[in-house]
């Protein structure tokens, strides 16, 4: 592959900004990873829809908000990265319910759902991504999930159709949301629903939620989040933390001191050198215990050969 090949497609007049050959560790919380062949930022969803249209059905498309599920491995991602984060951003109240679009962070969400004197969002705090992401894999904390919240769900088509879905067409479970008739479909809004209560009391949790988040995870550094799902019954952090794992050390990459299923970029981490972090994380805590975990991260792109 020459990921330096010109696009596939004109974008013509469309009013979003196309780059090429982006590097992706300027678009992911690990700051580290490969290029993307191509990036685009869309200007509002109807940019988007008129990009899908004339996107050819070929092109391999990932979407990214924030870039903090995400490890883009040294090879590249040979297709088009399409960022949500700052375009898709729209969040009001619409007959009760919470619309937001897919670029919206979490903390964002909480905020304003406190702001509008409802609770049951302070959880999103702890969610450091945008709603897009937290649909796809049903991202949840502090024992919330993003799906108990949903009421409806708005996708776009590969071909830029626009199309509402309800909660029942998927299937859903723990960081897992899968649509029963598969179709390469882009979750791009939802409306929330959230009970009526008390304003300052939500503001309260969620700055509690915060201080905890602060305290108990390595912020000041980068980090993707939880790396691994927790396995039936327990707690990743606690099985990584019993083969004595805190600290190990793979080039630029650590197991953190602060949060054992945390893995930070101590300086100068590779993609590599955090994918064989995570491999022997998981090969060690398999031989010790006999559980295997399972990464919530999303690895994509070709290895370097």
């Amino acid at each position: 592959m020459n990921m330096s090949e010109p696009a596939h497609f004109d974008i013509g007049d469309l009013r979003g900004e196309m780059r090429h050959d982006e590097p992706m560790a300027r678009h992911v919380s690990w700051r580290a990873g490969g290029v993307a062949r191509h990036l685009y930022r869309p200007a509002d969803l109807a940019d988007l829809q008129a990009f899908l249209r004339r996107t050819p059905a070929t092109e391999p498309l990932l979407f990214v908000g924030l870039g903090s599920n995400l490890l883009v491995r040294e090879g590249g991602f040979p297709g088009t990265v399409v960022q949500l984060v700052g375009a898709l951003a729209e969040l009001r109240m619409e007959d009760g319910l919470i619309y937001a679009q897919a670029g919206v962070p979490g903390a964002k969400l909480a905020r304003f759902a406190a702001a509008n004197h409802l609770c049951g969002a302070e959880f999103f705090v702890g969610i450091p991504g945008t709603l897009g992401g937290m649909l796809a894999m049903n991202a949840g904390c502090y024992g919330g999930e993003t799906w108990q919240q949903v009421v409806r769900v708005q996708v776009l088509t590969r071909s830029g159709e626009l199309l509402e879905r309800a909660p029942q067409e998927y299937d859903i479970a723990y960081r897992h949301v899968v649509l029963r008739q598969a179709h390469e479909e882009f979750f791009v809004g939802a409306w929330l629903k959230f009970e009526q209560g008390d304003v300052e009391k939500a503001r309260q949790e969620i700055r509690a939620l915060m201080e905890k988040r602060s305290a108990s995870q390595p912020l000041q550094q980068p980090n993707c989040g939880s790396v691994f799902r927790n396995p039936e019954g327990g707690h990743a952090a606690r099985l990584i933390e019993r083969c004595g794992l805190k600290g190990r050390q793979i080039g630029g990459a650590q197991v953190s001191e602060k949060h054992a299923n945390f893995i930070v970029n101590v300086g100068g981490a590779t993609a590599t050198d955090i994918e064989n972090l995570i491999g022997a994380v998981q090969a060690t805590v398999l031989q010790q215990t006999g559980i295997e975990l399972h990464p919530e991260v999303r690895i994509v792109g070709e290895r370097v050969k």
